[in-house]
């Protein structure tokens, strides 16, 4: 989630998002560094390839967001890793819109970077097996947010929208088990080869 085209999306909630985008992206840029841009970009490529597959949904679409893992590896960072990905969907394959590309930014890139402020110290001081499950169980808070985002800014937009956000948000419970599952299983096994992965990461 979420691919929300062009001409969906009225005009102030439009604009609400790039201004949320616009001061995010700033801020991740600013923490971008030659230490840091290597993993950024790999992250971005992830999540370009693992979010190009999508089920539509209503006037939206779900696929696999991997904010959470994102965050907890790059913090704020993951903002620009976002965009970047996005954009090149929106641009070669069709996925979203130019003009939703802020709102669709920060829909999936807040919540995951919120969560992982919270749960990155926590992350950090445990084993690998409580890591595993904290972050997993964030990771489904996090899609949990983005759906209710989502469908927050469609009801927003147009009370036409109404029916198809209440089917969305349905249609995360599978998404936040998936989502949670990989992500706990992938911090449980950076845990155990690079614990020192997670302590980078600004918040």
């Amino acid at each position: 989630m979420a691919h929300i085209p062009d001409g969906v999306l009225s005009l102030p909630v439009l604009a609400g998002g790039w201004t949320l985008a616009a001061g995010a992206l700033a801020l991740g840029l600013r923490r971008l560094d030659e230490e840091t841009l290597p993993r950024t970009g790999v992250l971005a490529a992830l999540f370009f390839t693992v979010s190009l597959v999508a089920i539509p949904v209503g006037p939206s679409s779900v696929h696999v967001l991997a904010a959470t893992l994102m965050a907890l590896l790059i913090g704020i960072r993951t903002v620009p890793a976002i965009f970047a990905g996005l954009l090149l969907q929106t641009l070669f394959f069709g996925f979203g819109g130019l003009t939703t590309l802020g709102l669709n930014t920060m829909t999936i890139a807040l919540p995951g970077v919120l969560v992982a402020a919270l749960i990155r110290p926590v992350v950090i001081r445990a084993g690998a097996g409580r890591a595993g499950l904290i972050a997993g169980l964030g990771a489904g808070v996090a899609v949990a947010l983005t759906g209710g985002a989502v469908a927050l800014v469609l009801a927003l937009s147009s009370s036409d929208f109404v029916p198809a956000a209440r089917i969305l948000i349905a249609t995360y419970l599978p998404l936040m088990i998936g989502e949670g599952v990989l992500t706990g299983l992938v911090v449980a096994f950076l845990k155990r080869v690079r614990p020192e992965s997670f302590a980078g990461a600004a918040a």
